[in-house]
């Protein structure tokens, strides 16, 4: 199944059913009196959320989706029957766009809640029957009321990953590593940069508490000029945008001396540019591959962090080195962090395979 993230489509709800001309006819009552019964209103198309989804490729498949149209209205005073809603299902975190009054592109939706559902095509209004406009001074009406068209919209469907954790940072960091340590998520790992090219999502269960859960984004590496798409940034980005909080991981490799911290800073520079708020959102910092370092230059690392007031974590994400305190701490700040946006409850991940960017691997949860 393939995973994409944007899709065009254009929703019609159903016609209103048309009032009905109609008069009562009996034997021995040759002009009874009006009998057309309404028209049913159309059926309106309404957004749900829906957690079990995790892509709007069934959307790229077919374009345009309409609601039933009401029935007309029939003689003996019988009303139409109302037009059967359309309910579409879209992934949690997805985005819905609209054409504005002059033209321009407007949020009309954002499905971050489990269950939210949105109406955004009204039915048309069924057409009066003559009985209706029956009166003391109008005693055989001989028109009736046509049913109303519904509305019609062109939508433009935009799905961002919800996670309580993204893991960001330069390419070939190990970020896809350190994900595979903490989750069952089996993402491609090679020594060279931009192995990841998509979004993967693992979960982290609590071996205490196994309803304790944490949602990890592991992002694709950033590089110099993301914010204006180098190396496909602004796809990466957009990603990053509904974390609680941030996993900075940073590789040993690109740990100097004179400036120990300078690829975090780039990273976070790219950050502010795309969103000044993501440039403030809370990150643990970590420090990656130190299994390719003396305990010497470790050491002295670790001193420098602390010279410089800053809380970074050491580990191998490779050889399992020191990674429980930092797990801890995701625990804690994840707990502690206040939402930036209403985040997605995976209760069942699958595979997705046959993929084509933007995609995300979604994997099984680690029990």
């Amino acid at each position: 199944m393939r995973f994409v993230d944007e899709a065009r489509i254009q929703v019609r709800a159903g016609k209103g059913g048309h009032g009905c001309l109609s008069f009562r006819r009996e034997k021995f009552v040759p002009r009874g009196g009006p009998d057309g019964g309404n028209g049913g209103d159309g059926g309106s198309i309404y957004l749900k959320a829906d957690n079990r989804l995790l892509s709007l490729y069934d959307f790229r498949l077919k374009r345009l989706y309409e609601a039933q149209n009401g029935r007309p209205g029939e003689g003996s005073q019988c009303d139409g029957r109302k037009g059967e809603d359309l309910v579409l299902n879209l992934p949690v975190g997805t985005l819905v766009y609209g054409e504005g009054t002059e033209g321009q592109e407007v949020l009309l939706a954002d499905l971050s809640d489990p269950e939210a559902l949105v109406q955004v095509a009204q039915g048309g209004r069924g057409g009066k029957g003559n009985e209706h406009f029956k009166s003391s001074t109008m005693r055989a009406p001989r028109f009736s009321q046509p049913g109303e068209p519904g509305e019609e919209l062109n939508l433009r469907l935009e799905l961002k990953i919800l996670a309580d954790a993204g893991l960001i940072g330069l390419p070939n960091a190990g970020k896809s590593t350190f994900i595979t340590q903490v989750s069952a998520a089996r993402p491609k790992i090679a020594p060279y940069p931009f192995t990841t090219l998509t979004p993967n999502l693992g979960v982290m269960i609590d071996e205490v508490d196994p309803d304790r859960r944490m949602v990890v984004a592991d992002i694709p590496g950033l590089i110099e000029g993301a914010h204006e798409g180098q190396g496909l940034g602004l796809r990466f980005l957009k990603h990053v945008e509904r974390t609680r909080f941030l996993v900075h991981i940073l590789s040993i490799e690109d740990v100097g001396d004179e400036d120990p911290w300078a690829g975090f800073t780039l990273v976070n520079e790219e950050l502010r540019r795309f969103d000044a708020e993501l440039g403030e959102r809370k990150q643990i910092e970590v420090v990656n591959k130190i299994d390719l370092v003396s305990p010497e230059r470790l050491e002295t690392l670790k001193e420098r962090a602390k010279a410089d007031g800053r809380q970074v974590f050491f580990i191998s994400a490779r050889d399992g080195i020191d990674i429980e305190p930092l797990v801890e701490e995701l625990w804690q700040v994840c707990e502690a962090t206040t939402r930036n946006e209403p985040l997605i409850r995976l209760e069942t991940l699958s595979q997705l395979e046959e993929e084509e960017f933007p995609e995300i691997e979604v994997i099984y949860t680690k029990e």
